[in-house]
């Protein structure tokens, strides 16, 4: 009895104190990256499909190099290119190929402008003559290779120009750019933020014309910006944003043939009021396809241009829907000239195949499920490989079918988030995968039936790490029933759970349209400082209501006309709902959330009072009056169609009912949601005689991030729910 006692008690003592060493996370861990997955290096598919190319970077020594490897062995062939043997540019930040991977685009001097634009100094590298060559001594913008890599367009100042690379002699395409007025070749903000993309130019397949859009933005209203910087006085950036209602950029669409160094106009005087969200050449080195939509974006239509017929337009193919129509990179040209697309027109995204002039071949999937990314097409195998939520909503999943919709097999196997990076021909894929157990993971797969071939890189090592720290807490993935539908959530519960007791409970969402929160990935850096409150006796939820995506468009799509009631609605009764829990507390649940988030969160603490103790709205949309054009009408037309849809559920507009605790937070810098937006909810605040507490954020941008910026906002945040719920 002694010895086993001995035994036992020693076996305690060592439980205990093994326990006692595991550590807490800290937010200064968590911001620092510590908890970081071990990420994939971006990589470029050279086109023999076997090897593949990585821009390898010493951030310590300011050095580069472009190297060669193997995707079945892994093995590092051939250094490309290295900066130390470059005279000129001892270091550049990223690489492009020509076509024919003969030449090589260098970026220097990276300057970032908003959300996806940037500039910089270029240099073209010749890996045959190894030559190196400056593009321009000025910053430019969208540097691209000709596809025989012999010239290479790029804007300068708003205007287009190309450069011939063996001649070195540069030709102005477009006179008339200029800031806040006109721009050639390069999108306007609000095409850049909402129809995410920059590059308003592109070669045709022969390299014999460009085609580009040109933005007039002379009668958009500008807005400005206080820059306070460091110096003695701050300084404004002026740029123009088009809010909802407001006058957008008039757009119009050229064609440019080099050889006569003609430009022509391509005549869409039946359209008005109208974007052009994306132009694409075909394959045919004559026709031009560009995508038309409406001011209220529910009408689309694909036109072909002829440039061999003096820009004759063809309307090849029309989408129409009762709220609007999703843009997406879709839009794939095959060699006998027919094309692929995806359409929401079934009621779910799908993938469609059309014959050269529109007409429907066979619609390729199907199904009451979400095709969520298109991957290509392979001409060999007639094969398209495309990601879906067919194996649950919250999870995502590759698949290869053929083009005429038979022969679906799922290549990925493990239930989580997949997403496919795939070699030049299509034989093989990487497969990055994560879970809610399992950090980010890279395999190597054989396209044909999905075998693995080799791991590539796994986050063996943060697992290790995280051994060392008390056991993170499972996010419980369920469904809850709210107002008729059945709603996706998770839970995170607090460390050593007791069911007979109550919490509080910290709600989280963002709730835009089409979005998605409860998803089965690896934890973000949020989901760390979820675990961080959870260990200090937090309960945490979050629930994607109406309005959300991945379950069809007709739940997506509720919220026309009236963002923020549906949305609103669901949160008040899953916050209700979830208080009837005996492990809830009822008096004390908040909720949380950024940009449209906090514009939820706002209204959820303004329009329930008696359900949240307190809200935190960090980067809110206050009154979707403030917001830009593209965005906010997608979704509520404009405020001169539906004044109600703006003010009914505008949180400003609610402030009186406050009754709980307040925390306002933004940057002054937001381009995005201004903080003109935190600033008249201010006000609003102040002439309600509600009190609150806020901070601004000196020049910091919608991201709120920068030196301790992160770590110093999370703090904040901590501190105000501990010292509220």
């Amino acid at each position: 009895m002694t010895h086993i006692f001995r035994l036992t008690t020693l076996f305690l003592v060592f439980f205990t104190s093994s326990f006692a060493q595991k550590k807490s996370l800290t937010l200064e861990e968590v911001w620092k990256g510590t908890f970081a997955p071990s990420y994939l290096s971006s990589l470029n598919s050279m086109n023999n499909g076997s090897q593949y190319t990585i821009l390898n970077r010493d951030y310590k020594a300011k050095t580069s190099s472009v190297d060669v490897y193997e995707y079945k062995s892994a093995s590092k062939v051939e250094t490309l290119l290295d900066s130390k043997d470059l005279e000129a540019i001892p270091y550049f930040e990223n690489y492009e190929f020509s076509a024919d991977e003969q030449k090589l685009l260098l970026t220097t001097a990276y300057q970032k402008i908003y959300r996806h634009s940037h500039k910089g100094i270029y240099y073209v590298y010749d890996r045959i003559t190894k030559e190196l060559n400056k593009i321009s001594d000025q910053l430019i913008q969208e540097p691209t290779f000709s596809p025989k890599g012999d010239k290479i367009a790029f804007v300068y100042d708003n205007n287009l120009y190309i450069k011939d690379l063996k001649t070195n002699k540069e030709q102005q395409i477009t006179t008339d750019g200029k800031k806040n007025k006109i721009i050639n070749g390069i999108t306007d903000w609000v095409y850049e933020e909402e129809f995410g993309f920059v590059r308003a130019f592109d070669w045709n397949s022969t390299g014999t014309h460009l085609a580009y859009i040109r933005f007039d933005e002379h009668q958009v209203p500008e807005f400005s910006m206080d820059v306070y910087g460091s110096n003695l006085y701050p300084y404004q950036d002026v740029f123009k944003y088009p809010k909802a209602g407001e006058k957008n950029a008039e757009v119009r669409l050229f064609t440019y043939e080099i050889a006569s160094q003609k430009t022509s106009e391509v005549a869409l005087s039946t359209y008005n009021n109208f974007y052009i969200p994306r132009i694409q050449w075909t394959k045919k080195s004559n026709i031009l396809s560009a995508q038309i939509l409406n001011r209220h974006q529910n009408e689309l239509d694909l036109l072909f241009v002829d440039t061999s017929s003096n820009n004759t337009v063809t309307k090849v193919l029309e989408e129409k829907d009762a709220a609007y129509i999703e843009i997406t990179d879709s839009l794939t040209f095959l060699d006998d000239h027919s094309f692929v697309w995806t359409s929401e027109k079934d009621g779910h995204n799908h993938i469609y195949h059309y014959n050269a002039s529109g007409k429907l071949i066979n619609q390729v999937t199907s199904g009451p499920w979400e095709v969520t990314d298109y991957y290509g097409y392979d001409a060999k195998t007639k094969t398209i490989f495309y990601q879906s939520v067919e194996n649950g909503t919250i999870n995502r999943d590759i698949y290869a079918i053929k083009i005429n919709g038979k022969g679906k097999k799922r290549l990925s196997t493990e239930t989580g988030t997949h997403n496919a990076d795939f070699s030049a021909d299509f034989s093989l894929f990487i497969d990055g995968f994560s879970n809610t157990s399992t950090p980010s993971m890279h395999t190597l797969h054989n396209a044909k039936n999905g075998k693995v071939i080799r791991q590539i890189k796994n986050s063996k090592s943060l697992l290790q790490k995280l051994k060392g720290y008390k056991p993170l807490q499972d996010k419980e993935f369920s469904t809850i029933n709210i107002n008729g539908e059945t709603l996706n959530m998770w839970i995170i519960k607090p460390a050593n759970f007791d069911p007979t007791k109550t919490y509080p409970l910290l709600m989280y969402q963002y709730s835009g349209p089409g979005s998605q929160m409860v998803r089965n990935s690896w934890h973000n850096m949020n989901d760390f400082w979820y675990q961080i409150l959870a260990d200090q006796g937090y309960v945490i939820a979050c629930v994607d209501g109406r309005g959300t995506g991945m379950k069809g468009a007709k739940f997506k799509k509720i919220t026309q006309n009236n963002l923020g009631k549906y949305e609103v609605d669901d949160q008040v009764a899953a916050a209700q709902l979830l208080g009837k829990r005996p492990y809830i507390d009822a008096n004390r649940i908040g909720i949380w959330g950024w940009s449209y988030g906090g514009f939820m969160s706002s209204n959820c603490l303004f329009k329930a009072p008696d359900t949240f103790k307190m809200a935190i709205a960090v980067a809110p949309v206050t009154s979707w009056r403030f917001y830009d054009t593209i965005y906010t009408e997608r979704y509520l037309k404009t405020p001169q169609e539906n004044p109600d849809g703006y003010d009914k559920n505008s949180p400003i507009n609610y402030v009186d009912h406050l009754k709980g605790k307040f925390l306002l937070i933004h940057g002054s810098a937001d381009d995005n949601v201004h903080v003109q937006n935190t600033m008249q909810m201010v006000e609003a605040l102040i002439q309600a005689n509600k009190q609150f507490d806020w901070a601004i954020y000196p020049d910091r941008n919608h991201g709120i991030y920068g030196g301790n910026t992160r770590l110093h906002l999370f703090n904040k945040m901590t501190n105000f729910i501990k010292e509220n719920l």
